[in-house]
């Protein structure tokens, strides 16, 4: 049984469908659809249901699936052992941070093609909270403060943050002094997030409150420098509207512990020398270059 036809079964469904499958794995609705043929035939079982709305598992599909998924995985290490040291191959689907990912991090995916010619690297870029297991994706670069779950994670760098102000929201509404008083302004948020802030050497954790909510840490800054609230965003965001005087730091006297920036993949015994190789240069490439995040530091 083709290999890349458990891969194309697996990701139809993962995916809930075909044409989704299809859009996942860069090919073709026809191609995926001679693949499943294929496994289905060979195994003389119905996999999946088709409807339309995309396709369901059977319950031999669900059965099959997993040890679909596990042969995939053990192949693909295979073959990476055997390759010569350095070639990689094969394809890395990895979700990036919007507000991060096109200047800070896609320099390093394409330094990371050049390096491997015969490696497909699918890219994709949202500040919105991605399924890597449900929506296919290899791994994935996460900003911020982690939370817990399953998915294992891998620091790449430090990312540091203030908590930011116009002049005209500051000489309207005043600026906190003590975490206690964020309660009592607008916060900017992306959404029910925490902020955390140090107290010599305590951590305080508050729940802001506000009306202005946007997925996008650029977007937040826009909306703190038109004096629309408060916000606690990265230095490499807020540089240049700090220089500009359109933003003032506030509350400084009780700084936001670093954030991180980190490699996400799922859960796993090893990660994929890709992933392992893409994780590297990441490393590498944040501490040669600390002045992306805007900051000296």
């Amino acid at each position: 049984m083709d290999v890349e036809d458990l891969q194309t079964f697996v990701a139809v469904a993962d995916a809930g469908g075909v044409s989704a499958a299809a859009r996942r794995l860069g090919i073709s609705k026809s191609i995926v659809s001679r693949r499943l043929f294929r496994i289905e035939a060979e195994l003389g079982v119905q996999l999946l249901a088709r409807t339309t709305r995309g396709a369901a598992l059977t319950e031999a599909g669900v059965t099959f699936r997993d040890h679909a998924a596990r042969a995939s995985a053990e192949i693909e290490t295979a073959r990476e052992t055997i390759l010569p040291t350095g070639d990689l191959r094969g394809r890395l689907r990895i979700a990036m941070p919007l507000a991060f990912g096109p200047t800070h991090f896609a320099p390093v995916l394409a330094d990371m093609a050049h390096q491997h010619p015969q490696l497909q690297i699918h890219s994709a870029y949202s500040d919105r909270f991605v399924d890597l297991i449900a929506e296919g994706f290899d791994c994935a670069i996460r900003v911020g403060y982690l939370q817990d779950s399953n998915l294992i994670a891998k620091r790449i760098g430090p990312i540091y943050g203030k908590l930011v102000a116009s002049p005209d929201y500051i000489k309207t509404r005043g600026a906190p002094q003590t975490p206690d008083e964020i309660v009592t302004h607008q916060a900017l948020m992306q959404g029910t997030e925490s902020w955390q802030f140090t107290d010599g050497n305590r951590i305080v954790t508050v729940q802001p409150q506000g009306r202005f909510k946007a997925d996008n840490a650029t977007a937040l800054a826009a909306a703190a420098a038109a004096g629309l609230g408060i916000a606690w965003l990265p230095d490499c965001i807020t540089y240049d509207h700090v220089a500009s005087g359109a933003l003032v730091p506030i509350m400084t006297r009780y700084p936001p512990p670093p954030a991180g920036a980190y490699v996400i993949r799922p859960p796993g015994q090893h990660p994929t020398r890709k992933i392992r190789v893409l994780t590297e240069m990441l490393i590498e490439h944040v501490a040669r270059n600390p002045e992306i995040w805007g900051v000296d530091r």
